[in-house]
């Protein structure tokens, strides 16, 4: 499969990485030489110097026989006529980044006239993040599958709370929840834990359900929902402005800080309901007067990884229950654990994220399976994939326990119509459902690849038809 990359920025960077790893034909196109230079002695791609909206320099990437062309480039007009004219020369298949609201806003109306497959916007991914993030008090993470059906949520193991001791196979006998327990961050090791492993004070959990069963699995191991009334943002960018915009549709009270006077004057106008302050996190005294230790969440937003990093622990010495920041650098997110902040959030991870999905899904096409959402967990070191279930799948009807499931491999859900499954070793995959499946194994491309031995499949280990 080739893809052609425009822009060799820090999303550009991340895509063409995992592409890469992942033994794509990748080609990647930027202005910026000396960043080409850079990915071209770290990454097994062709970089060529030039505009992405250049047709020369597209021909030269041979997009007429591209599979797939993904603009990502920091203007949006520029990722707009770029896949214009990618898909007018031949391309399959167009991605781009579309940041402006405005723009956004009308994207149903631009995709039909720029021929775009998709268009993703980082800023409103990550405010989506954050409020899924919002509705369990405890967790630092949750991503949603199945259109929302099954959630997939990331919280630490405190000392001396009922899970603390707990060997997992006792799990539903003791506290009677269909949740499963799919991941376990434990130090620097990680692990897909089987029936017999004991939980730990100090792991980090990753726990699959459906919403109401992940609010009764809280319930039962004594972690109530904190309501969530004031929530105050540091930074008055995009993402701001669509957390507060769904935070006040909610009747909560907003309160957004920022540098920029200018911009505060224009959030003052989108946003008439929240209250804008014109001023800086780097002013303790101001973040006090505006209400910090009175705010039940702080999101810190700006664009320094550094300051949003101090502010989040200015905050959480000032007693501040939720902390989320911005942190884009992965070489930092292994700080966050020591400075106490709950959780972290990467406009570039969450747009990497759903552009690998939708590339899996496009390899997969013509698959049994196709791969619908993607996620990469505990820093990268899991997967979490959902494939569609077709009806020529050779592993239907066949238990679970009967299939030659790989090692580090777990099925983790199963959604039929409005039923959300977690399977035990007597359920069976039927065509049409949805399967959650997570792997230590960061290429996985198809559901087949699963499996040890794809022959038994049509009989199962135990030898007899499935039917």
């Amino acid at each position: 499969m080739r893809i052609v990359i425009i822009g060799d920025g820090k999303v550009g960077h991340k895509i063409a990485a995992a592409l890469s790893e992942e033994q794509y034909d990748v080609v990647m196109i930027d202005r910026n030489e000396q960043k080409l230079t850079n990915t071209a002695n770290t990454l097994d791609v062709l970089c060529l110097f030039g505009d992405g909206a250049d047709a020369e320099v597209l021909n030269r990437a041979d997009v007429r026989h591209a599979d797939l062309v993904i603009a990502c480039t920091s203007s949006d007009e520029l990722n707009m006529l770029s896949c214009l004219l990618a898909k007018r020369l031949g391309a399959n298949y167009t991605i781009a980044r579309v940041r402006n609201p405005i723009y956004y806003e009308q994207i149903d109306l631009l995709k039909e006239d720029l021929h775009l497959s998709m268009a993703v916007n980082p800023e409103l991914e990550t405010a989506n993040e954050i409020m899924r993030v919002l509705s369990f008090s405890a967790v630092t993470k949750v991503e949603s599958f199945v259109k929302g059906r099954v959630e997939l949520i990331e919280f630490p193991l405190k000392k001396g709370t009922p899970l603390d001791g707990l060997i997992l196979k006792e799990l539903y006998r003791k506290h009677q929840v269909k949740a499963l327990i799919c991941a376990v961050s434990r130090g620097s090791n990680v692990f897909i834990p089987d029936g017999e492993f004991v939980l730990q004070a100090g792991d980090k959990l990753n726990v699959v359900a459906s919403h109401l069963e992940l609010e009764r699995f809280f319930r039962a191991i004594g972690q109530k929902s904190m309501p969530v009334r004031n929530v105050l943002i540091i930074g008055g960018g995009h993402i701001s402005y669509y957390l507060a915009k769904e935070l006040l549709k909610l009747r909560m009270r907003v309160k957004i800080i920022d540098e920029d006077y200018q911009r505060c004057e224009v959030l003052c106008e989108a946003l008439p309901e929240a209250t804008i302050i014109n001023g800086s996190a780097r002013d303790h005294e101001l973040l006090i007067e505006e209400g910090i230790r009175e705010a039940d969440v702080l999101v810190s937003l700006v664009g320094n990884d550094e300051l949003n990093m101090l502010t989040a622990l200015y905050a959480y010495k000032q007693g501040v229950k939720k902390i989320i920041a911005k942190v884009n650098e992965e070489d930092m997110t292994d700080m966050v654990d020591a400075m106490g902040i709950d959780s972290v959030v990467s406009p570039k991870s969450v747009t990497a994220d759903r552009i690998l999905s939708y590339v899996r899904a496009r390899q997969n096409s013509f698959c049994s399976a196709n791969v619908e959402t993607m996620y990469h967990l505990v820093n990268g070191q899991i997967e979490a994939l959902e494939f569609f279930i077709g009806t020529d799948a050779k592993y239907i009807h066949i238990p679970l326990k009967d299939l030659p499931i790989k090692s580090n491999h777990l099925v983790a859900a199963i959604v039929r119509g409005r039923d959300v499954i977690i399977p035990n070793g007597n359920d069976v995959i039927k065509a049409g459902d949805s399967v959650v499946i997570v792997t230590k194994n960061k290429k996985i491309q198809r559901m087949e690849d699963i499996f040890t031995d794809t022959g038994l499949l049509r009989t199962g280990r135990n030898g007899k038809e499935a039917k």
